[in-house]
């Protein structure tokens, strides 16, 4: 089933928000300073295309730089993106069929408004990281 899920997310919403992703990342890369940003980006990117069977946790080992790292992320780049999953799940909210994939959208924007300090689980183990 997660299969299914995720090839019909991967047509309807999954290639563009990745995309938007990707974009975020190569952005941050070429400003070095902001290549962990970068590399958040990247792994986001990754979860946007495929993200049933797919948590996020928060990790233990993150401290106060990670906090100001997504602060600064929320105000360059994460509004954005949050922005970009908003509109998307309100669009696939609209039909009965797309409403899983709404609900999807809705639940990857804690994630791309804070992505560092965070990691993505199998969702058979999402307790594994912690």
């Amino acid at each position: 089933m997660k299969l299914i899920l995720n090839v019909i997310w991967l047509v309807l919403s999954g290639f563009w928000l990745a995309l938007g992703y990707v974009l975020a990342g190569i952005i941050c890369c070429v400003l070095i300073v902001t290549i962990p940003f970068g590399i958040a980006s990247f792994r986001i990117a990754g979860y946007a295309l495929w993200p049933f069977g797919r948590t996020t946790v928060e990790r233990r080992d993150a401290g106060a730089g990670s906090t100001i790292g997504n602060v600064i992320w929320i105000i360059f780049a994460g509004w954005w993106l949050a922005l970009g999953h908003i509109c998307t799940g309100i669009a696939l909210c609209v039909t009965i069929i797309g409403i899983p994939f709404g609900i999807a959208n809705f639940k990857m924007i804690p994630i791309s408004l804070m992505p560092l300090g965070r990691e993505i689980v199998p969702t058979d183990e999402p307790f594994a990281a912690r």
